[in-house]
């Protein structure tokens, strides 16, 4: 299975063994998600931001983006003119 994700420090905190002061508060979840990293039940690949399909769910993107989004999704605009 994999975790897709753009934010590069996620990334290297989910394999990094080294515990750092800013993730304490996700301790038992960063072991968890580790232990399955290790065991290869999961792989968790960098995707660029401009490649993420959730974030027009998420985040306030330009139209350019939300119609490039959709045309990869393959959603249509019922109310487009024709």
């Amino acid at each position: 299975m994999s975790l897709h994700c753009d934010n590069t420090a996620a990334v290297e905190i989910a394999h990094n063994h080294v515990q750092h002061d800013r993730t304490k508060h996700v301790e038992i979840d960063k072991h968890f998600i580790k232990e399955k990293l290790d065991a290869r039940i999961i792989s968790f690949p960098f995707v660029p931001s401009e490649e993420q399909l959730a974030d027009i769910i998420t985040k306030a993107v330009s139209s350019r983006a939300f119609s490039d989004t959709l045309d990869k999704l393959d959603i249509q605009d019922l109310y487009a003119p024709t």
